[in-house]
């Protein structure tokens, strides 16, 4: 059993998170996948219950969905019908090997000191002129939710030089309100940028 928080409240409500109703971002991933050539690899990091990865698959991509909680993983696997690896992004050790990695919702709980290694390991994994997209609660600092799990909270100035200072390219930000799981308002950030 994890002690971390967070982890623990993916692992104890899996069937609950990923049963709840959740609105397919259907307008971001046509443009993510509108990027990439037909048939493109991709690596989802954070598949959660599936979702996602269904929707790219059905539309004829090749997807390597991951999860850090088995458990979510589990609930995946029940819906798109194959394999979702149990991994954490501090263990990307890719090289070149994906022509897009979608982070939909999920590199927003790796500590704010971590997120540059990660990051990283993301850009590595991507082919030249390959795409990445991710989304994040935006904040001014570190924090957690009202159901305990941690959130690094990133400014768009932030998260746009953090990008910036990495190596990315072609980096694009967009803001819009919404909500999350906890049912409270939120605003959220979302990344778009080129190896």
């Amino acid at each position: 059993m994890s002690t971390d928080p967070t982890s623990s409240f993916y692992a104890d409500n899996a069937s609950i998170y990923a049963a709840r109703e959740r609105n397919l971002p259907t307008s971001r991933l046509d443009a993510f996948l509108a990027a990439l050539p037909a048939g493109a690899s991709i690596l989802e990091l954070g598949c959660g219950a599936g979702q996602d990865a269904a929707y790219m698959l059905s539309r004829g991509f090749d997807i390597t969905p991951t999860d850090g909680s088995a458990e979510l993983a589990g609930e995946a696997e029940k819906l798109i019908g194959r394999p979702v690896r149990i991994m954490r992004f501090e263990t990307l050790d890719a090289s070149a090997a994906f022509d897009g990695i979608w982070a939909e919702a999920s590199l927003l709980h790796v500590p704010r000191s971590d997120l540059a290694n990660i990051i990283d390991r993301i850009l590595r994994a991507l082919k030249d002129g390959g795409i990445f997209h991710s989304s994040f609660k935006a904040g001014d600092a570190e924090g957690h939710d009202t159901l305990g799990r941690y959130y690094n909270y990133p400014s768009a100035e932030w998260l746009t030089a953090l990008l910036s200072e990495g190596g990315w390219k072609d980096i694009a930000m967009t803001e819009a309100d919404g909500g999350g799981f906890d049912g409270k308002p939120t605003k959220w950030l979302y990344v778009t940028a080129r190896k």
